[in-house]
This record gives C-alpha cells, sequence and structure tokens, in this order.
C-alpha cells in the first residue's frame, strides 16, 4: 500500500486526497492517515514544485560540483557533507561513487556567485582536496519531467 501511494505522489504530489484514495481503492482516510504517518517517519520528506526557471525572466545559474574530499576519522563523510549542505545555496549533497566523493548541486543568480561559492566558500574547507564545476546550460528533464518537449511538424506530407 504504501509503495503504491509513494509511486503516486512522487509524479503527482498536488493530486487530491480523495482522487487518490479512489485510484488505490482506499479510504480518504485511510490514505491521509498513512500520509501523516509516512511523514513522521521521515519517508516523505517534503513536497516540491517543478519550475522550468528557463520559461521565467528571473536569472538562475545552476551548478554541479564534484567534490574530492579526505574523510575524517570516526565521521567518514558525514561531517564535510553536512558542512556543505549547511549552506542555503546548496540545492543538494551527494554522497557518489567514483573519481570524487560528494556532488554538490546549487543555484546562484550568476556564474560569479556560483564561482565565488565554490572558491570563496567550498574549496576553503579545510577536507575539500579538490572540485570540479559543471555548469548547467539547459536542462531536458529533471525529477522525471521533460520540460523541453520537442514540437512535432504539424506541416502536411504533399507528394506529387
Amino acid at each position: 500500500m504504501r509503495e503504491k501511494i509513494l509511486t503516486f505522489i512522487e509524479k503527482n504530489s498536488r493530486v487530491d486526497l480523495k482522487e487518490l484514495a479512489v485510484i488505490l481503492g482506499m479510504t480518504e482516510a485511510d490514505v491521509a492517515n498513512e500520509l501523516e504517518a509516512m511523514e513522521q517517519e521521515g519517508i516523505i520528506c517534503g513536497y516540491h514544485t517543478l519550475i522550468d526557471w528557463d520559461k521565467v525572466t528571473t536569472e538562475r545559474v545552476n551548478a554541479l560540483i564534484e567534490v574530492r574530499v579526505t574523510p575524517q576519522r570516526g565521521k567518514g563523510f558525514d561531517s564535510i557533507a553536512e558542512r556543505i549542505y549547511k549552506y542555503p545555496e546548496v540545492e543538494a549533497c551527494y554522497l557518489i561513487s567514483g573519481g570524487y566523493d560528494l556532488l554538490v548541486s546549487l543555484e546562484g543568480k550568476t556564474l560569479r556567485e556560483v564561482s565565488a561559492f565554490v572558491s570563496e566558500k567550498l574549496s576553503t574547507l579545510e577536507t575539500v582536496i579538490s572540485t570540479s564545476t559543471h555548469f548547467i546550460l539547459k536542462k531536458y528533464k529533471d525529477h522525471g519531467t521533460i520540460l523541453h518537449q520537442k514540437k512535432e511538424d504539424e506541416r502536411m506530407i504533399m507528394t506529387p
């Protein structure tokens, strides 16, 4: 039951409880109680709206920063990850496999602002060995949602 609820609300968090109950064959009260229980247990961590900022006049710069760090004895990567994710500019922070240890997603108003964050805040942390910044130039798909649908050619095919 929980997996069905989670799968559905992951794609459509604005669904009406009554509609969700009908889809899942449950009562509205049962769905509401289950959602509340999953929120209390930390299974559901939040609800978000996906916005295509390219269609809004507000300038935003998104970047992915790969970070190589020295893990701390007894704390591993958790302590440095916590220091990094507490910065308000940081949208997400992940422990990853490969040549780098952490992947940090952040947002700023300008390239200069993002670069300053990396050079003045992130790179100066004592356990950070190196960083590699990748600016996101265009988002095609985010959180499972295609942002830029390819427009179909609406012209009629003419044959001689």
